[in-house]
């Protein structure tokens, strides 16, 4: 999933709105991902004790409560058209797995879970991922389990050292074109706060690359891999709907649901490709 272009540039107060009315009237009710109506915003601003006005003067809505509803409503087409549909079970991602493993006979790191017994198998995601990228990255090095700190370097030096480890990094933990997180939880039963801790840690990267983009010029691609669809769409409606909003932030170049890693991918890696051999040019020059 790319971001709309249009929400890309919202100031910070448009999203403070968008999480406070998200909070409020809740961000999804069974399978649907709620659009909340003029009034539902209304009373939200109120039960907050905010300004209502804001909303809606004389009987008709802002153009900010225009906006929101807008984006409200792309944010539930997206994730409905987009994100359920592309979201695996653990057997349809295996099928999708052994599919890529006959296609490729790959040579990059096929990890398995951390599953035990009948569970134990490959990180089917995360494999996913390793083998898409290793056919598409034509001869440039990858790194696809850094266990180092992603750090920027300056005239020799470490011009930003990120907080956490990230689960890949293209080509290198040092000066990478492009960092990325993969999410894959198909035996999860719950919503627990361990996957809900992996999208703020997706939030944390995103914004320490944000001030390195506006502090330094140095733009790092980003990006999101999540699958299980049980456990995101039946249980993280709300955790997805977040993700949606942190993509239009700008705290991810893209996200990646399920079999969007084999469909974009390939387009996604050939991008990295090319900026690392203009890179490269400009430091041969």
């Amino acid at each position: 999933m790319r971001p709309i272009e249009k929400y890309l540039h919202k100031p910070h107060s448009f999203w403070a709105s968008v999480r406070s009315l998200s909070q409020q009237v809740g961000y999804s009710k069974g399978d649907r991902i709620i659009v909340p109506t003029l009034r539902q915003m209304v009373n939200a601003f109120e039960a907050l004790e905010l300004d209502s006005s804001k909303l809606e003067k004389d009987g008709k809505p802002t153009d900010l409560a225009l906006e929101l509803i807008e984006y409200f409503e792309a944010r539930s087409k997206a994730l409905v058209e987009i994100a359920e549909p592309n979201l695996m079970t653990a057997e349809q991602a295996k099928l999708l797995f052994d599919e890529k493993f006959a296609e490729f006979s790959p040579n990059c790191p096929i990890p398995m879970n951390k599953q035990k017994g009948e569970k134990k198998a490959e990180a089917f995601l995360t494999a996913l991922v390793n083998m898409m990228i290793e056919a598409n990255a034509d001869s440039f090095d990858c790194n696809y389990d850094p266990r180092e700190l992603t750090t920027i370097t300056r005239d020799g030096a470490p011009l930003r050292t990120l907080a956490r480890r990230v689960d890949g990094a293209f080509p290198a933990a040092i000066n990478p074109v492009a960092i990325w997180e993969i999410k894959e939880y198909y035996y999860t039963t719950t919503f627990g706060s361990r996957v809900a801790d992996g999208v703020y840690e997706t939030l944390l990267d995103g914004m320490e690359l944000e001030e390195l983009r506006e502090h330094e010029d140095v733009d790092v691609r980003h990006y999101l891999m999540i699958d299980a669809h049980y456990t995101w769409w039946k249980c993280g409606k709300a955790y997805l709907c977040r993700i949606f909003d942190m993509l239009h932030m700008g705290y991810v170049d893209e996200v990646l649901f399920g079999r969007e890693v084999v469909t974009e991918l390939p387009r996604i890696v050939s991008e990295w490709v090319e900026l690392a051999r203009l890179r490269e040019e400009r430091e041969n020059a």
